[in-house]
């Protein structure tokens, strides 16, 4: 199955069930799936214990006019390497455009223009991502482990972590409330 480059600018939300407790309810937004693997932002669930304010100033960042927003958990891959997904109204060195959907930067100079309010206009701050070796979420798709829905501004920034999962199920005509964490035969 060459499905190389389909998941980018997706919304890739775990099945219940997907066997690993890291991936609970998880949702990932999709930054780039080609031949080398695939890598996502989780949006799904918050860190805890801290928040913006605190990332920036252990990163000598004035937080300035930035919210105190809570940072997302990203994914288990370098959990302590900063990501901001924004929109696409703001360009820094380093931002990757994801299909004309939302940017991607990992540069502190995102940060800074938040704190100064020069930033994008909506922006989720994160730690770590979810990363896939070549071949490897394309195995786990065919074994149903994860459903896909097209990215949308409004599935990423306009809802809350918490609400995501069953928003981004429901956004392709699924509700979460028959969905099974065990499989049968027919």
């Amino acid at each position: 199955m060459d499905s190389t480059g389909f998941l980018t600018g997706q919304m890739l939300l775990a099945m219940p069930g997907i066997g690993d407790p890291r991936f609970e309810r998880a949702v990932i937004a999709m930054c780039n799936h080609d031949e080398q693997g695939a890598l996502g932002i989780g949006v799904g669930q918050h860190v805890a214990g801290i928040t913006l304010h605190t990332l920036m100033r252990q990163l000598d960042i004035d937080p300035g006019v930035a919210p105190d927003a809570p940072l997302h958990v990203g994914g288990p891959v370098e959990p302590h390497r900063g990501f901001v997904l924004h929109s696409s109204d703001w360009d820094g060195e380093g931002s990757i455009d994801v299909e004309g959907l939302w940017r991607l930067t990992s540069t502190l100079d995102v940060l800074r223009a938040i704190a100064e309010g020069q930033g994008p206009s909506r922006w989720i701050a994160a730690l770590g991502y979810a990363g896939w070796s070549a071949g490897q979420l394309d195995g786990e798709m065919a074994a149903n482990g994860w459903f896909c829905v097209p990215g949308s501004s409004e599935l990423l920034f306009g809802r809350e972590a918490g609400h995501r999962w069953s928003a981004a199920f429901a956004s392709g005509g699924i509700d979460v409330r028959l969905l099974s964490a065990s499989s049968g035969h027919a």
